[in-house]
């Protein structure tokens, strides 16, 4: 059972009627097909048991992409989706750094060429990767939504695809594939714990999920409103996409919010535990899991998204 903080927070607050169906673009069958065009592509990361967060808690550690970061796989799938025409004029996007560094990477690799907006407050090591990878990078912006403001007038003046990180049809299916990745592994799997942003991951997971299988229990973890500069950028977005906003309220089970030092406890736990190095954002399940605001139900899967952070900022939080 969740803890009735949680049950306060499900997403029936999004106003979307609980008898209302998926939408035509998020079938099982556009994940199934994510996953056929990004195999061999990108990593099929391993579910790492994780016993100091229960007896039968795994990690899926999305880590393991070569980006560092589960991002690649929606951009992925969006890359593939382009027309001819599309990938010979490029596209653009906005983001804080992981969604940048997929897209950059697979769209070299494919001969696209990219632009990428990020907030001046993004971290430098995911600034730098980005270019690194080939990617013209533009700062603009204190957040997100600011960027994003700057990359749709550079897709209308440069006849850009705009590859938005999380409210995309594509990008959402492409995530998805983590969800088939774990039932997969563990069909006996009762509880999945993911992070959650904009709701990209969380929508196409959790879609792939309830496909296949209706009685497993979905919960999303965001970071609580705060002002300022977070340890959890890459889920320090202003609202969910109205993509996911229209899926989730019938696929999710409950919301729960954790707390700046919340994830940083997470953070060294997982340092301790395991010598793995996690992002803020990508901490965030296994944060609420620590410290009880989800208690593991059964066979329980937490993602562990992303492990790109500022090495200034690691050192910091590993002394505090």
């Amino acid at each position: 059972m969740l803890p009735a903080h949680a049950e306060a927070l499900r997403p029936s607050c999004l106003h979307i009627e609980p008898e209302d169906r998926l939408p035509p673009w998020l079938p099982l069958s556009a994940i199934d097909d994510a996953a056929e065009r990004l195999r061999g592509h990108v990593v099929r990361t391993p579910l790492l048991p994780a016993p100091f967060l229960g007896r039968d808690v795994w990690l899926k550690a999305e880590t393991f992409q070569t980006t560092g970061a589960f991002k690649e796989r929606g951009a992925l799938n969006r890359l593939l989706r382009l027309s001819r025409p599309e990938r010979a004029n490029g596209v653009v996007a906005m983001s804080a750094g992981n969604h940048a560094a997929g897209l950059a990477l697979h769209a070299r690799r494919l001969g696209i060429p990219t632009t990428i907006v990020m907030p001046v407050t993004a971290p430098r090591c995911k600034v730098e990767r980005t270019s690194a990878l080939g990617a013209e990078v533009v700062l603009s912006g204190s957040s997100v939504g600011e960027a994003k403001a700057r990359a749709l007038e550079l897709a209308a003046e440069r006849r850009l695809t705009f590859v938005h990180p999380y409210d995309d049809p594509d990008v959402i299916a492409g995530q998805g594939t983590v969800g088939l990745e774990v039932l997969a592994d563990r069909p006996d799997a009762e509880m999945l714990v993911v992070p959650v942003g904009g709701g990209g991951l969380l929508a196409g997971m959790a879609a792939a999920a309830k496909a296949l299988k209706p009685s497993i229990t979905v919960v999303g973890v965001r970071l609580a409103r705060r002002c300022g500069p977070t340890l959890a950028d890459g889920i320090a977005v202003d609202a969910l996409g109205k993509l996911p906003q229209a899926v989730l309220p019938t696929l999710v089970d409950a919301l729960v919010e954790v707390e700046e030092g919340e994830v940083a406890a997470a953070m060294r736990a997982l340092h301790a535990s395991f010598g793995v190095v996690a992002e803020g954002a990508g901490a965030a399940a296994v944060a609420a899991l620590l410290v009880g605001k989800v208690p593991a139900h059964g066979r329980t899967v937490a993602v562990l998204s992303g492990r790109n952070v500022d090495p200034e900022t690691l050192t910091k939080v590993m002394a505090s």
